[in-house]
């Protein structure tokens, strides 16, 4: 209503200018007529462009919303002692705390080389490794296959909790985490495990206590000191090629005897006095069997490995289940100045059985007493090495191992003894500028005294089972964080020897096992149909090769 009334106004106004304008034209003359008309116009243009705007300005304020009345904020309602505490501790367990994790991911593409390659021939296999039962032939895929898998990938929490006296207790929880597959039991159709390992603290995780003049005392499970002493000389970790593959594995599978986890453990760490430290671990068997063949109290799995049942063997803890466990090492590393590192570790695991090598008498001595599954074959077995890392002024990292694997049976079981054996490890890394290196590696398993026969392969003494590893690889810094690698491996395996390629922390593993399937159907001359024992079958003496290409990322 304002607005109309003001343009109405308006509107009179000019016609008022208008119209003195008409008068004075026609009683004045023309000249004096035209400097007014002039005028009045300007003054009519310039009121219309004022009431305009301000028509606009009061539609504009017509349609806006009421104004608020301007409030004084609420305060937030005080916290209580009890809240305020849990705050407080909150704060200082984040502010305690390291959250850490590894992602390491790679596409890699694998061999397992039973027929040869760079021209060698292929080996003859046998049935039941029986010359008389006919040969054999693998079953699947022998060739090259591409896989994309995870790595050593984890994550993790530790920290500490001061007691005063600079004591402190020091935790730590640490899980594995798998990235390109879905978490769950590891099955395959030649091992298979009960153990979950993306399961809370399924890695090194332990509760402890700690002083930095006396060290400290750990309880929970971890890998020994016996692998700890020499992970620094395995440039190769977690990739094809690892030195596991070798090193502290006496049979050559993927499972590695002398560099796993050890459970229900409580062990110790020296602080380092000038240069020397010294670490020792005890695992208690827990095994309610005097053979060690049940599954330890509080566990999943058979100790050392396979659940019961495990490969097509009996349903008990006959492949390499141990009692009692003892780690221990010894190290010396010097300053700046000699820039040497020198250590000596040593395991041992008590009772280790394994019936299930023994399946008949010696065939180099058909009269002998020796029965299938002889419980004379549960024995202690030991490891011990010495690793020696220098670093040269070419920014060269040279290392070196010499271990020796030994498994304590009679002589009467010599024949089928492939765990008692010594191996050497060397690598070289050089490094390349700031952000790049390349390490090669070579590895050397000896012979064992005997071999319990692979499936395609007989029994026999003094087998030809060695086996050399050939690794290298590049690595690039892409920041502090970030690792971009290529690596290539190759297993090449004597005649009777199986070692794998995967071995250690790689997640994608190869072995010498084919793919026939576990159990087979066989008709019975009354015409039933039962489920009998079948595969997989071991193909020794391949030469298992692949590539790799991954990234690695740590935070």
């Amino acid at each position: 209503m304002k607005n109309r009334t003001t343009r109405f106004r308006v509107a009179c106004v000019a016609a008022c200018y208008v119209a003195t304008a008409g008068y004075a034209g026609a009683t004045q003359a023309d000249g004096d007529n035209s400097q007014q008309i002039d005028a009045l116009k300007h003054e009519v243009n310039d009121l219309t462009r004022k009431i305009d705007e301000l028509s606009r300005k009061q539609d504009a304020a017509a349609t806006a919303p009421p104004a608020t009345i301007a409030q004084t904020p609420t305060p937030a309602p005080a916290l209580s002692q009890d809240d305020e505490s849990v705050l407080h501790g909150l704060v200082k367990f984040l502010k305690g705390n390291e959250f850490y994790a590894n992602i390491d991911l790679s596409v890699d593409d694998v061999t397992k080389g039973w027929n040869g390659i760079r021209g060698l021939p292929p080996h003859t296999y046998y049935k039941d490794g029986d010359p008389a039962a006919g040969t054999a032939t693998p079953v699947g895929r022998t060739g090259w296959q591409p896989a994309i898998g995870t790595n050593a990938t984890y994550f993790g929490i530790r920290g500490k909790h001061a007691l005063g006296g600079d004591f402190n207790l020091v935790y730590q929880l640490e899980t594995q985490v798998d990235v390109t597959s879905q978490p769950g039991t590891a099955n395959t159709n030649s091992n298979s495990s009960s153990t979950v390992k993306g399961a809370l603290a399924s890695r090194t995780s332990f509760l402890g206590f700690a002083n930095k003049d006396w060290g400290s005392i750990k309880i929970g499970k971890g890998y020994g000191p016996y692998k700890v002493a020499t992970d620094r000389m395995n440039p190769f970790n977690a990739m094809l090629g690892d030195y596991a593959v070798i090193m502290g594995n006496t049979g050559g599978d993927n499972r590695v005897e002398f560099g796993g986890y050890l459970d229900h453990a409580i062990w110790y760490e020296s602080p380092k006095i000038h240069g020397v430290s010294f670490n020792a671990l005890v695992s208690p068997g827990q095994n309610r069997s005097g053979e060690d063949d049940n599954i330890a109290q509080g566990e999943s799995d058979c100790t050392g490995g396979n659940i019961p049942g495990s490969g097509a063997l009996a349903p008990s803890c006959n492949d390499g289940s141990f009692g009692t466990a003892f780690s221990t090492s010894l190290a010396y590393e010097g300053p700046a100045s000699l820039p040497l590192y020198v250590t000596g570790a040593y395991e041992l695991h008590r009772g280790v059985n394994r019936v299930s090598d023994v399946v008949g008498p010696d065939p180099n001595n058909p009269a002998s007493d020796v029965v299938a599954n002889d419980p004379r074959d549960i024995a202690n077995e030991w490891a011990a090495k010495i690793g020696v890392q220098y670093l040269l002024p070419t920014h060269t990292t040279l290392n070196f191992i010499w271990e020796d694997l030994h498994r304590a049976v009679p002589q009467a079981l010599a024949f089928q003894n492939e765990r008692s054996r010594r191996g050497t490890w060397v690598a070289i890394t050089q490094t390349l500028g700031s952000k790049d290196d390349i390490s090669l590696g070579w590895a050397h398993a000896q012979r064992s005294p005997g071999d319990p026969g692979q499936h395609t392969t007989p029994t026999t003494s003094n087998p030809d089972n060695q086996s050399n590893l050939f690794t290298a690889a590049i690595k690039h810094k892409l920041d502090k964080q970030t690792i971009i690698y290529a690596n290539w491996a190759l297993t090449e395996n004597a005649s009777a020897a199986h070692y794998d390629l995967g071995a250690g922390a790689h997640g994608l593993k190869t072995d010498c096992h084919d793919a026939s399937p576990l159990y087979v159907n066989d008709t019975l001359p009354d015409g039933n149909i039962v489920q009998v024992a079948n595969g997989p079958f071991c193909y020794p003496g391949g030469h298992l090769m692949g590539v790799s290409i991954g990234v690695n990322y740590k935070f």
